[in-house]
């Protein structure tokens, strides 16, 4: 067991804060109070701001939470403009790095005069291609700057040893969001397939194809994909731990694929592997097939594609704009693309991140900030627990076990206490394309050099100004970026009920992410390994099914539904996130004077509105099929309804009757943590 000592000298040096009574409340404007809370909470809570804030033509969806993301974009650009601004940067310094590379992008002028001529060289090398052996040290090379095709190679912790990271090979290389898009036969994905083949077949006329050329290499570049994607595991089978977990020798992972030198490529990628997870066996059999049976003509057809695909949003505004066509108006609803400044912005942050983030938090992440939510970590660590003491369906045994896996959660907030050094990185004001190519060799190259080493457990797997969280089972850490750390999620400014409804839900969200269909499998090590006795593990699995069937029966459209076991880890989370937030906003209110009554909603009231407040999000049609096919989260409205249906204490706040919409029958209703 650790104790996380730095947290506790922390939490004892945090700040006084303002009474209760000082503070804001949720949103009362927010509200449609023309809806009864126990009839729609989604619409009671937040159905005003959505009918006052469309969704604007550049986002797939929109809330709060968005609008606060999208605003911290706006810092962004306030930080790059004044780095920009500076022309004579010391060379690898933060503000030359940003500084430069914001001012290429901005460029538009010159990027769109040099058409497709900055990929010429690349191409070139393709078509250059006479053997097979020349193939796999071109797909070697696509993997040096993180163009995963046909299948990528990266590092991260051993699932049986997690103090150690080994190479994963993990499935890639479709164009398609997901495997179903190339298989399944329902109408909205045959003419997703139809609208690709068209996409692709454009973009080769853009590089200078004939027309009939584009059409041949378009349908190449289906056939190979389909291939490929019939090989792979579809989403539901993805979110199974065990089956990806397929540990090998170097000499076993060669017999897997005998036409691909992976000595070879792992010499020229600079990594020196002992064991390779392989995540999908089936998949590598399948790229093995295709080196022996797809010509060179069509292989340079499918990594021409490849490129041109990863290049498009990166050269002139023909190729952007029909990488948007499909990818934003198409397949997400998007009615026009995002502003350049912020695409720019966008990349800065993916490439130079930890640079980027480190000016972003010396602006708008006051220590203050970290102190209260280290504070609230700890309450809602101290709620898990008494929610995990006072289980009457888990045994002792199970119990103990579980205490002890929670013991060992490591909370990051904030931003890195070590930051990247991004100072050998040439970026310069004149190449956008060798810019993003520089950045994306660092990141690549940043990541495969964990590779054959001890794990690093400071290093961060989301941006400073990143507005997400998220729950690593390896490391069995929880991660809150400063990006997020803003309302409607958290504010100084805002009191407990607030905080708790928002963040703290969030907080413990990924707490319980420990504990979900995923993290449950994985004990207080981060193994891969089972903890759990034979009769609790068939009781939670029994708990975790009602939360699958719950989502099943949610419609997201007409004949379009919900998939509860690709949901169900997300909605276990949110289901036990706001349980656990809810007892820890309790914790926090025990020896003070009671919080008031804001605008008629009592303490309790206010913690729920404040959840549906940051959950509000009114999504596109086209984005919200996209999530019901491949996002293991639900829709807004079924992350705010589902859950709090499920809750009694939601139903004792407002009143809410058995029988009404909100109030799940008791024989119906899902009870995990």
């Amino acid at each position: 067991m650790r104790v996380f000592r730095p947290l506790l000298a922390a939490l004892a040096a945090a700040p006084v804060l303002l009474a209760q009574d000082a503070l804001k409340g949720p949103e009362a404007a927010d509200m449609d109070k023309g809806v009864e809370a126990c009839t729609d909470f989604f619409e009671f809570s937040n159905g005003a701001w959505r009918s006052a804030n469309p969704i604007p033509a550049e986002q797939p969806r929109w809330s709060r939470r968005w609008k606060a993301g999208e605003e911290a974009k706006d810092r962004l650009k306030e930080i790059l403009d004044e780095a920009a601004a500076v022309k004579n940067a010391p060379k690898g310094s933060t503000e030359q790095l940003i500084g430069d590379f914001y001012g290429a992008c901005l460029d538009e002028a010159e990027v769109d005069r040099l058409g497709a001529k900055p990929i010429e060289g690349w191409r070139g090398d393709i078509r250059a291609m006479k053997t097979k052996d020349d193939l796999a040290k071109m797909i070697t090379r696509f993997q040096g700057y993180g163009v995963f095709v046909p299948f990528a190679i990266f590092g991260s912790s051993d699932n049986h040893n997690p103090n150690d990271v080994i190479a994963q090979v993990v499935a890639s290389g479709l164009g398609l969001p997901d495997r179903d898009y190339y298989i399944k036969t329902e109408p909205r994905f045959v003419e997703a397939r139809e609208k690709y083949v068209a996409h692709v077949a454009k973009t080769f006329e853009l590089a200078g194809a004939t027309p009939a050329q584009a059409k041949a290499a378009a349908a190449t570049v289906m056939r190979m994909e389909t291939d490929l994607a019939k090989a792979s595991l579809d989403n539901i089978a993805l979110r199974d731990p065990k089956a990806t977990d397929h540990k090998m020798t170097m000499a076993e992972l060669q017999k897997l694929t005998p036409k691909y030198d992976w000595t070879a490529a792992f010499r020229a990628l600079d990594v020196r592997p002992g064991d390779v997870n392989v995540a999908e066996p089936k998949f590598l059999e399948e790229v093995e097939r295709q080196l022996g049976a797809s010509s060179i003509a069509d292989w340079k057809t499918y990594l021409d594609w490849q490129l041109l695909d990863f290049a498009s949003p990166s050269l002139s505004k023909p190729f952007v704009d029909e990488n948007f066509a499909f990818n934003g108006a198409y397949l997400a609803g998007q009615k026009q693309i995002k502003p350049r400044w912020k695409r720019c912005a966008e990349q800065a942050d993916q490439l130079l991140g930890e640079a980027l983030g480190k000016k972003y938090v010396e602006k708008y992440f006051p220590p203050e900030a970290k102190a209260r939510m280290q504070e609230m970590v700890r309450n809602l660590r101290l709620a898990m627990q008494e929610t995990i003491e006072g289980l009457d369906w888990m045994s002792p045994e199970t119990k103990k076990k579980a205490l002890e896996k929670l013991s060992t959660f490591n909370p990051k907030i904030g931003y890195p206490d070590r930051w990247k050094d991004y100072s050998r990185v040439a970026v310069t004001r004149t190449s956008y394309w060798s810019d993003v190519l520089a950045g994306r060799k660092f990141v690549t190259d940043d990541n495969l050099a964990t590779i054959g080493k001890p794990v690093d457990r400071g290093r961060w797997g989301m941006t400073p100004p990143t507005s997400n969280a998220y729950y690593n089972p390896l490391l069995n850490e929880i991660v809150f970026p400063a990006g997020i750390l803003q309302p409607p999620a958290f504010s100084l400014t805002a009191n407990d009920a607030v905080n708790y409804g928002g963040i703290g839900v969030v907080i413990g969200h990924e707490i319980s992410h420990g504990f979900d269909d995923q993290g449950a499998q994985y004990d207080a090590l981060g193994r891969l390994e089972n903890w759990w006795t034979p009769e609790d593990l068939k009781k939670f699995q029994e708990k975790t099914a009602c939360v699958v069937r719950q989502f099943d029966a949610y419609e997201v459209e007409p004949g379009i539904h919900e998939q509860g076991k690709l949901v169900a880890g997300e909605s276990i989370g949110d289901l036990a996130g706001a349980r656990i937030a809810y007892r820890a906003f309790q914790i926090a209110q025990r020896g003070k004077p009671p919080m008031p009554t804001i605008d008629g909603f009592t303490p309790d009231q206010q913690f729920f509105i404040a959840w549906g407040q940051f959950r509000g999000d009114a999504t596109r049609p086209e984005t919200a099929r996209l999530m019901a096919q491949g996002d293991p989260h639900p829709i807004g409205k079924f992350r705010v309804i589902g859950p709090l249906s499920d809750l009694p204490e939601f139903a004792k706040a407002f009143g809410c009757k058995p029988g009404q919409p909100m109030v799940r029958p008791e024989a119906e209703r899902c009870d995990v943590w």
